[in-house]
């Protein structure tokens, strides 16, 4: 029976679909150990699989950024922070992540290692020695691949040099640009999404395949709120959010979302995905609209089936839930990789981008009048929806490591 590990960066995005990968090769009767962040302890083991904490230089809580990596909030989305990210938030880890899947490699000899795109710790694995003489290596993209390769370097020189003396650390050399290499080191590389999303493009290696999103993982236990009743196709319905992880600000899109549809015939549904958002809504707005419902953690499984449109800073797996269910978007992400999901949902017909984190109301209005009144929105997602079906990621990934 293959011995597969599973390792993630400690941030929701990136641990949550490696958590649903794991789900389904312990059901298939895998042995599974998950090298994670603490927080994620008990979903790994959930799932069935052992759990391995990464060590304490490599693990963060993502919900408190500010105290694990001072001075990046400081930072103006766009190069400066992608750059500061490349540095400390993907690349100083990189020597306590490698250990500790050394370490893990010598009691447990997995034949195949899974990671994130972002888990960096495992390239220099790949880069030690060829295949056939360690596990196999798959890195899962859960993020966009850059347009091109060698796109960023000269814009990130500083941060590719300071990548290069991490991976010269622990005595392997980075063979090229680290957002490249990302993509080209692993010997394999499985993008979540279809190309019917991803922009035209010729320069791939062949161990890049697009083997389409992953499945939701289970909705669990959900109490549905009083006007969970009030979803219904007799009136638009517009869900808006900003994630798990940008959304500190709820004034970026939460508030303006409801405060433009305000007396629509629309039902607004606010999902702030943390606890004390809704709170905080009532704060910020004092009389909060009366055709607005607020929530905190709503499984999108369970809610997008009834959007007419989703409103969303473009977290890649937020996005593609709402594909999965043919619900057309209004993008308006500034952070990360955020504005690259965006341009995707634009370039594909599936909704509009609004080019900044942050709209002014009547960019915002426009948009979601757009969305709601022109068909081809709908139409272009659910041919996206379509696209997803004729693409299982998890059976893809499982065929690599039997």
């Amino acid at each position: 029976m293959p011995k597969i590990i599973v390792a993630a960066t400690p941030v929701h995005g990136h641990a949550a679909p490696l958590l649903t990968v794991t789900a389904d090769l312990v059901r298939r009767g895998h042995e599974v150990v998950v090298l994670t962040g603490v927080r994620y302890r008990g979903r790994a083991e959930a799932a069935g699989a052992r759990f391995a904490p990464l060590p304490e230089p490599a693990d963060y809580d993502e919900r408190q950024m500010d105290r694990a990596f001072p001075g990046r909030s400081l930072l103006p989305p766009g190069p400066a922070q992608i750059g500061f990210d490349i540095k400390h938030v993907f690349g100083d880890p990189v020597p306590a992540q490698y250990e500790a899947l050394r370490r893990l490699l010598d009691g447990f000899p997995a034949t195949t290692v899974i990671s994130d795109s972002l888990f960096l710790g495992a390239l220099p694995l790949s880069l030690s020695s060829g295949p056939g003489t360690r596990p196999a290596t798959v890195s899962l993209g859960i993020s966009p691949p850059p347009p091109s390769f060698g796109w960023g370097a000269e814009v990130h020189q500083d941060a590719q040099q300071h990548v290069e003396k991490v991976f010269e650390s622990v005595g392997v050399a980075l063979p090229g640009f680290v957002l490249s290499s990302l993509i080209a080191v692993p010997d394999h590389f499985l993008q979540l999404t279809v190309p019917e999303f991803e922009l035209p493009r010729d320069d791939l290696p062949g161990s890049f395949r697009f083997v389409g999103p992953l499945p939701a993982p289970p909705a669990g236990v959900f109490e549905r709120p009083s006007w969970w009743g009030e979803l219904s196709r007799d009136r638009p319905v517009v869900v808006v959010t900003q994630g798990t992880f940008a959304n500190v600000d709820l004034e970026e899109l939460v508030i303006p979302t409801l405060r433009v549809l305000a007396g629509s015939d629309a039902l607004v549904v606010a999902a702030t995905a943390r606890p004390g958002g809704p709170e905080e809504v009532h704060r910020i707005m004092g009389n909060v609209p009366a055709n607005a419902r607020l929530a905190g953690f709503v499984p999108f499984e369970l809610l997008l089936p009834f959007a007419d449109v989703l409103v969303t800073n473009g977290g890649y797996g937020g996005v593609h839930t709402a594909l999965r269910h043919g619900v057309p978007l209004v993008v308006g992400g500034a952070t990360e990789d955020k504005p690259m999901i965006a341009a995707r949902v634009a370039w594909s017909g599936a909704g509009v981008d609004l080019e900044t984190g942050r709209p002014d109301d009547a960019t915002l209005r426009a948009a979601l009048d757009a969305v709601l009144s022109t068909p081809s929105f709908r139409a272009r997602a659910r041919e996206l929806r379509a696209a997803f079906e004729h693409h299982d990621a998890l059976e893809s990934i499982s065929a690599l490591v039997a």
